[in-house]
């Protein structure tokens, strides 16, 4: 006999995983749904490409903050919602419809695609989010009520987004979505306090730390493997020439060492600490939420710099190239090292990843200096790329040991 003389049969079965704060296993579901970020980053990076310039590169990413966005707010619930229940699959897959059309709008988001991007991006974030804060509250009340505060700020957010979509003028459209992102990205920082029903506690975000650490690091995967694709599709329309060749083979060397010096020992180090701390919410939101984005960034900029020297591999360096291959890697190398700051003993930035920042700064304006041909500039940036994974794996495997090494006891 319970309380109130219902029967344990008769309780509502939870919605929720039962991990309580340990490991969670990633779903097919969830390797499924991340398809269509696939998609998502391809539109971004061609959005890119299409409209070269300051105009274009801000559009593109107000576009990649929202995907961001939805991405990894979708991993946040589906580290709580177990996804082997009906109700959650269908959720998920819901979210996962309203993800596509959002890829599909991307390309004219902000002209004639407006309102299916907003309209799909809003409906996934309030959506998602209140049946997340139903589903905690039938098993713990304060649980929910922390995500009815997020949904809130959704529903703040939303009202920019839709009258940035109805706004006429391009600009006027721009600061609304602008304003609209930042309220998003304040949320957390806030811990979405909202009159009348106070703020959220770090301490009550209690997820798998595991499954964040594996989800972010499967993200990293969709974006490199975004990247293969697109080397891989442009070498194959055109002629297989010595010049061509060496492109495909720089290109596809670079993402090589992106992946190892994101996965040789950031990965599994930000997996051990996040899955051990006190405070798995709190990891989780710094590390992963809001340093993993930068990463993606950096990787998506590479994407498209491949892209481009692939297209022009006999020409010289140009603006474009030298902006996207030393931009890009620098984002990604400084954002890997500030993962890898926020999840090491020491907490000190890696004396290899700034070398490699300045290295790559000084690549850039040699490069626009001297027009150096684009194939010699992208040998000599993954170069440095080699430098950097070289000097941190043989820092912690028998050589010479990093700055942010944990000290050995005497």
């Amino acid at each position: 006999m319970v309380s109130g003389g219902i029967s344990p049969s008769a309780a509502p079965r939870s919605l929720l995983r039962n991990h309580r704060g340990g490991h969670a296993a990633v779903s097919y579901l969830e390797l499924f749904f991340d398809l269509v970020y696939v998609f998502a980053i391809t539109q971004i990076s061609h959005l890119i490409i299409a409209h070269m310039g300051w105009q274009g590169l801000i559009e593109a990413a107000v576009m990649f903050a929202a995907v961001w966005w939805a991405w990894i707010y979708t991993t946040w619930a589906a580290n709580w919602l177990d996804p082997e229940r009906a109700p959650v699959r269908i959720v998920l897959l819901l979210v996962m419809f309203g993800s596509l059309l959002i890829a599909v709008a991307l390309p004219d988001a902000f002209d004639g695609g407006a309102l299916l991007f907003a309209g799909a991006y809003v409906a996934i974030q309030v959506g998602r989010t209140l049946f997340l804060a139903w589903a905690l509250s039938r098993a713990e009340g304060e649980s929910g009520l922390n995500m009815l505060r997020a949904a809130l700020w959704f529903v703040a957010s939303g009202a920019f987004w839709i009258a940035g979509a109805l706004a006429g003028d391009h600009q006027a459209r721009l600061i609304l979505w602008l304003v609209a992102l930042g309220i998003e990205y304040a949320g957390p920082f806030a811990l979405f306090r909202v009159p009348f029903l106070g703020s959220s506690k770090v301490s009550d975000w209690t997820i798998s730390g595991p499954h964040m650490a594996e989800r972010a690091a499967l993200f990293i995967i969709v974006a490199l493997g975004e990247g293969i694709v697109v080397t891989g599709r442009t070498f194959a329309d055109h002629a297989m020439t010595a010049s061509n060749v060496t492109a495909f083979l720089i290109a596809f060397t670079g993402s090589v060492l992106m992946w190892w010096i994101y996965f040789a020992l950031g990965a599994k180090r930000g997996a051990e600490l996040i899955a051990h701390h006190a405070e798995p919410g709190r990891v989780a939101r710094s590390a992963y939420t809001y340093l993993h984005m930068p990463i993606v960034a950096g990787i998506i900029a590479g994407a498209v710099a491949d892209e481009l020297l692939l297209a022009h591999p006999d020409h010289h360096a140009e603006w474009p190239l030298i902006a996207f291959q030393c931009g890009g890697l620098m984002i990604f190398v400084g954002a890997v090292g500030l993962f890898k700051r926020a999840t090491s003993p020491m907490g000190r930035f890696p004396l290899s990843h700034l070398v490699g920042l300045v290295l790559l700064a000084l690549a850039g304006g040699w490069a626009w200096a001297i027009h150096v041909p684009a194939l010699l500039f992208g040998a000599t940036t993954v170069a440095i790329l080699v430098l950097v994974a070289a000097w941190e794996w043989i820092s912690f495997n028998g050589g010479w040991r990093e700055r942010f090494a944990p000290r050995q006891p005497a």
